[in-house]
């Protein structure tokens, strides 16, 4: 967060004050000595940013195929050494990915879609958990309190949020809650994925590659989001508050309290 001087201007006065703005940096991705993208990513937790990135761009399917990783916080660079040299004759092209806001270019293709099969079993969760898991996570954003700039995403197991991290993008705070399990060795299948921003098919399809089969948000999907989450079997709520929320799939593994 940085402290600017702003003027604040109510109906009957105008003052200059000091005021807490979130900050927002170009984070370079280098992939075994390749550009891979450009993240405009709030400037914390860039190694699990990276390594989420990787992971639900597909570049890889586990943290131990990464050999080295370092980040530079002079330069905002990530530089990343795959353990597979080959890799980088992947990397067809560089494009920016932005903060998940506007009209970003993501590295996802037709076949995400046109390949789409049903999540494993799942978990069910009760009614209550999770009014009681909102409720929690929405006090844990520290940064969205001082400066109303950020989404907020975390991970959670039965009624036990285990990480919650922050970002200017949506998209950005998701990768680095998936980046951070990846490093930890914690295993996805009997998680949630917690969200304060809206959930679009691409926040959509990084939840599916994770195989965790509910998703919450206290804000809107998306019609394709929600196409995806039927197709998939991902649970899928929104608007998520207080004792209120809405289901737009498999509502089966809801459970009512007695």
């Amino acid at each position: 967060m940085e402290k600017i001087e702003i003027f604040k201007v109510s109906a009957d006065k105008e003052e200059k004050v000091s005021d807490l703005v979130t900050e927002e940096v170009p984070v370079t991705v280098y992939v075994n000595g390749e550009e891979l993208a450009t993240l405009l990513a709030s400037p914390s937790d860039l190694k699990e940013l990276a390594v989420g990135f990787l992971f639900t761009s597909g570049m890889i399917k586990d943290f131990s195929q990464i050999k080295k990783i370092t980040v530079d916080t002079q330069a905002w660079c990530v530089y990343v050494e795959l353990l597979d040299k080959q890799v980088d004759l992947k990397l067809m092209f560089k494009r920016m990915y932005t903060s998940g806001c506007g009209r970003g270019t993501l590295f996802y293709h037709a076949v995400d879609v046109m390949h789409r099969k049903k999540q494993r079993k799942g978990i069910n969760i009760q009614r209550d958990h999770i009014f009681n898991l909102m409720r929690d996570f929405q006090t844990r954003s520290n940064e969205f309190k001082e400066t109303g700039g950020v989404h907020s995403a975390a991970l959670a197991e039965g009624e036990n949020i285990l990480v919650v991290r922050e970002d200017i993008g949506r998209h950005n705070a998701l990768d680095k809650i998936i980046g951070y399990s990846l490093i930890k060795g914690i295993e996805f299948d009997d998680k949630i994925v917690l969200t304060s921003g809206r959930v679009s098919s691409e926040v959509l399809l990084k939840v599916q590659k994770t195989k965790i089969s509910v998703i919450i948000s206290r804000s809107a999907p998306t019609n394709q989001a929600v196409k995806h989450a039927r197709d998939s079997g991902i649970t899928l709520i929104g608007f998520a508050r207080g004792k209120k929320m809405n289901i737009y799939s498999q509502k089966e593994r809801i459970g009512y309290n007695a």
